[in-house]
């Protein structure tokens, strides 16, 4: 399939923006138009690269806004959220119900890609793997079925180490068995990473770190939240950096997410070892662990994403909006954080937190994963500079067109391919609710 993204008021990539056409042939950015190829009139638009959400909790987008998870510390906010996943039961129905909600909701405000950290998971045991596959195929299935792109995160929080790198190895041998760990067709990816050091310990990240080496599978983690910190001083005497430095988690192909409370010793070791991270307001600064020195990790050299994380600290997958945030809250971190830059972020840098250079970027050969958002109307009227106003206007922004790998996937702010009243329904009736 051939598609021409016709008369953009400007074509943005990391780097690059001018007026312009958008070819598209085969799934990926070309040259030039195709024989045949659907036009696609964008003018009075901006085209992007497909947004890239560097760190989500899809799970989570069944249990939001629940009572006992707002206004709470983290102590109260987890033993109530596990409460609702008992009620509900764990198993791939449900991955698969939650994940086309929060995947539809991503591709309809323009995320094409998701990390999925999914740190849940019903009673497995080294003998019997198969309940904990049927999790990540669930997830799989709702990406496949309404046009995404998935990177499962076999997570941990607290399971046993041996039983969980062991699932994991299933998981990617089920989704992904090619090395590297991302699937012939490029749709789903497998990576690996425990909740971080408040719930797992040495055993679990050097087990995990097994299954990633043998499999050449990226490694993900949460790290220096204020509360990883504090139970990190408390359990080990150490900061959770030093403790996942000790434990061979920081090197090439690590990406650690939250990173509110870091120091600018931890930031240059970050940068010596090649580690990336992820930038997530939206759940940092609801849930008050602060708001990460972003420009501090930028300048160091560190290559960041950005991510939303989950339904039960967020409450939303919009990544554009938290990008906006990132610009409002920059300053309390020391330094404003300019559009362009959380743009790069929110695309090119989360796609190269999961060793995907052909995601997030616009450039001939890389997947053809775009964005259209319309400008021409009143929300964006008096912007001097309606690149950067894609995140300063207009709250809630969504894109008019989606495209998957040269596939259209949302079409005049609708998916192609599912109904939104049917998929809310579908976990309505699972999650009873």
């Amino acid at each position: 399939m051939s598609i021409t993204l016709r008369g953009a008021l400007s074509v943005w990539t990391s780097g690059r923006e001018g007026a312009g056409d958008v070819h598209v042939a085969d799934g990926r950015i070309a040259a030039g138009p195709g024989s045949g190829a659907e036009i696609l009139d964008v003018s009075g638009c901006i085209v992007t690269p497909g947004l890239v959400n560097a760190h989500h909790h899809l799970f989570q987008s069944a249990f939001r806004t629940l009572p006992g998870t707002r206004q709470v510390p983290m102590r109260e906010w987890l033993p109530a959220m596990a409460a609702a996943y008992r009620d509900a039961g764990i198993d791939g129905s449900l991955t698969y119900a939650a994940g086309r909600i929060a995947i539809a909701e991503g591709l309809l405000a323009g995320v094409t890609t998701v990390a999925d950290h999914q740190l849940n998971w019903p009673a497995i045991d080294a003998s019997s793997l198969d309940a904990g596959t049927e999790v990540a195929l669930g997830v799989a299935r709702a990406a496949r079925e309404l046009g995404g792109r998935v990177a499962f995160v076999r997570g941990s929080a607290g399971d046993d180490a041996a039983t969980a790198a062991a699932s994991a190895d299933r998981i990617a041998q089920e989704l992904a068995p090619a090395p590297g760990g991302v699937s012939d067709d490029g749709v789903v990816q497998v990576a690996v990473g425990p909740a971080g050091v408040h719930s797992d310990g040495e055993a679990t990240f050097r087990a995990f770190a097994e299954v990633a080496d043998a499999r050449g599978l990226r490694r993900r983690t949460q790290a220096n939240e204020q509360v990883d910190t504090e139970i990190a001083l408390v359990r080990f005497g150490r900061r959770p950096l030093e403790l996942l430095d000790a434990w061979g988690w920081l090197e090439r192909g690590t990406t650690i997410a939250h990173l509110c409370d870091v120091t600018p010793d931890e930031i240059a070791l970050l940068a010596e070892r090649g580690v990336t991270g992820t930038h997530a307001p939206g759940c940092d600064v609801p849930m008050g662990w602060g708001v990460a020195p972003v420009q501090a990790m930028l300048d160091a050299g560190v290559r960041l994403g950005l991510g939303t994380s989950g339904g039960g600290s967020n409450d939303a997958g919009h990544l554009l909006a938290d990008a906006r945030l990132a610009l409002q809250v920059s300053g309390l971190a020391g330094a404003q954080l300019d559009a362009r830059d959380l743009l790069t972020m929110a695309t090119a840098g989360s796609a190269d937190g999961l060793g995907r250079r052909d995601l997030g970027r616009i450039e001939h050969g890389a997947a053809a994963d775009l964005c259209v958002w319309d400008v021409s109307g009143v929300a964006d009227g008096g912007t001097a500079d309606p690149v950067a106003g894609l995140l300063w206007l207009s709250p809630g922004r969504r894109p008019r067109h989606v495209v998957v790998g040269g596939r259209i996937v949302v079409r005049d702010y609708a998916l192609v391919d599912a109904d939104e009243a049917e998929i809310r329904s579908a976990l309505r009736e699972r999650v009873g609710r």
